[in-house]
């Protein structure tokens, strides 16, 4: 169990931690498709945010003189601001329950966490990436390419063709 357990109930549900979650390349190559859909919206968002944000800059500076056409304005860029962050903490919600995160939102980079040489890393990818062709160690920005053997499925188990197992009555 992770974290304070006094004067919890005896049937307590505890939810994994998402950062415990560990992510093969073969996972991380499959959830792309989805991952790149809900990126696309967090860049979106973000692109929308830098674009908001001065302009309620400028009307909220001169809110005193603002004739009412501009304070209508006003008003819809702080609503339209609202939205939009609200859309953005749901798609990084998104991304966080299926165990992704993300390590730089403006730019659109992510990372499906897993382990390389018993320490915490990422197989991160960004939009216009064809594929996870990278990794990083948590907390380390210097990305390192994929090693091809870590793209292939291990060998099937061999069979055990010839031997029997029986059972003594």
């Amino acid at each position: 169990m992770n974290g304070y357990t006094e004067n919890r109930a005896s049937e307590a549900y505890e939810r994994p931690d998402p950062h415990d979650r560990v992510l093969t390349w073969g996972a991380s190559h499959a959830m792309l498709p989805l991952v790149g859909r809900i990126v696309a919206d967090i860049m979106h968002g973000h692109d929308r945010l830098a674009q908001l944000r001065p302009e309620q800059e400028r009307l909220d500076s001169q809110r005193q003189t603002l004739d009412w056409p501009q304070r209508s304005r006003r008003y819809q860029v702080q609503e339209e601001i609202i939205a939009v962050e609200k859309d953005l903490r749901e798609a990084y919600s998104e991304l966080e329950a299926l165990g992704v995160a993300v390590l730089h939102g403006p730019s659109g980079l992510v990372g499906f966490p897993t382990i390389v040489n018993e320490r915490r890393a990422f197989f991160s990818w960004r939009p216009g990436e064809d594929d996870v062709i990278f990794w990083n160690f948590v907390g380390d920005p210097v990305r390192h390419a994929v090693p091809e053997s870590w793209t292939k499925s291990p060998p099937a188990p061999k069979s055990r063709r010839g031997k029997s197992r029986r059972t003594k009555s």
